[in-house]
């Protein structure tokens, strides 16, 4: 009897473009990069502005396989932050097309976002990889227009989205939280 071959899945990040600052590595997401996530995704001063709770792995993973899938129907995602001296996985930042059950609709419309493991804030990481991120959408989309949600109580984020250009545009809730709604047009 014949025995069937096991097959070798290696991940193929090909389709994701690398972008590297003087500190940071931004590139596609490794399993190896999972155990770190989940972990990010437990501290409560990681999640406060983002959800009432933490996720779960399961959660965890469905948000890497679908910044996964960005880049491969759209051709843009979100990369995960590896800092250079120690190799270390420190979030993500990126652009995806959520189809956010929110009002006004950005359907279509690229939305920035940006995480970072708490022992990762205060360092200026945020500002490196958004701005290397907005360089590659400015190239990427051009003059159009992106978004970005935020929780009005997180000024870090707020000052650093207007920082690169983003204006509030709407005040609304999103999942019983309030949001803070910004856009910008690209220098492309």
């Amino acid at each position: 009897m014949e025995s069937i071959p096991t097959p070798t899945l290696t991940p193929s990040l090909h389709q994701v473009p690398v972008l590297e600052t003087a500190r940071l590595l931004m590139r596609g997401y490794k399993p190896s990069d999972f155990e770190q996530y989940v972990a990010m995704w437990a501290d409560p001063k990681f999640y406060r502005y983002l959800t009432p709770r933490p996720m779960v792995e399961e959660e965890v993973w469905a948000t890497m396989l679908r910044s996964i899938g960005h880049w491969a129907l759209m051709g843009y995602g979100f990369w995960a932050i590896e800092e250079k001296a120690t190799g270390a996985f420190i979030g993500a930042v990126g652009f995806a097309d959520p189809k956010r059950d929110i009002m006004p609709q950005n359907h279509g419309t690229p939305e920035i976002g940006w995480v970072l493991a708490a022992h990762a804030h205060g360092k200026g990481y945020a500002t490196e990889a958004v701005e290397a991120a907005i360089a590659w959408g400015d190239a990427r989309f051009g003059t159009g227009r992106t978004v970005c949600i935020i929780h009005p109580a997180n000024k870090a984020s707020l000052r650093l989205a207007q920082k690169f250009g983003y204006s509030p545009y709407h005040r609304t809730t999103y999942k019983d939280q309030p949001t803070v709604m910004l856009e910008r047009f690209g220098k492309g």
